[in-house]
């Protein structure tokens, strides 16, 4: 407890009840464990979208891809295009034919700043890569969280040639990849 802080926060007064301040953490965990569930039902819904389409067609698709192993699998540097993002993994990556299509997911139910930086950060990449030959970077995102930063997304979705929601995966998205 001293180690953590949680005695000086005791000591002067800055907690005035302590089981207040224990029931708030609880309920902080349990948001970020709810936002962890939402963010792998995204990830497994669009995976068995992947795995449908890469069933009828030439399709290859590898999960959880570090920038820093995207070279050796691969043959493309993106460690020089991202030097702001040097930890990123993408979510997907499909090898149909010569091309390669890098894919982050993310699905908000609620507003706040994760949202504008995910966009912000996803459309960095998306400028910094598009010049590269046989290589697109594909964000796909949906939920009610955006109903409050529509303009952050709407800015985002002017920079970056692929964005797309639920309704466009459901429309066939990956039938359309060349």
């Amino acid at each position: 407890m001293q180690e953590t802080g949680l005695f000086d926060l005791l000591a002067n007064s800055k907690i005035k009840s302590l089981q207040d301040y224990v029931t708030g953490v609880e309920v902080g965990l349990d948001s970020n464990a709810r936002k962890n569930r939402m963010g792998k039902t995204m990830e497994n819904l669009i995976e068995s979208y992947i795995q449908h389409e890469g069933y009828k067609k030439n399709i290859t698709y590898f999960k959880q891809v570090s920038i820093v192993n995207f070279d050796a699998k691969f043959g493309i540097n993106l460690s020089s295009y991202t030097k702001t993002n040097a930890n990123k993994k993408f979510d997907f990556v499909i090898k149909k034919d010569s091309n390669l299509y890098a894919i982050e997911v993310n699905f908000y139910n609620s507003q706040g700043s994760k949202l504008n930086e995910t966009a912000r950060s996803y459309k960095e990449i998306a400028i910094e890569t598009k010049n590269i030959q046989n290589f697109s970077f594909i964000w796909i995102t949906d939920g009610k969280g955006w109903l409050s930063s529509k303009n952050n997304l709407e800015d985002t979705f002017k920079h970056m040639e692929h964005l797309y929601n639920l309704k466009d995966i459901e429309n066939g998205l990956f039938k359309k990849l060349k």
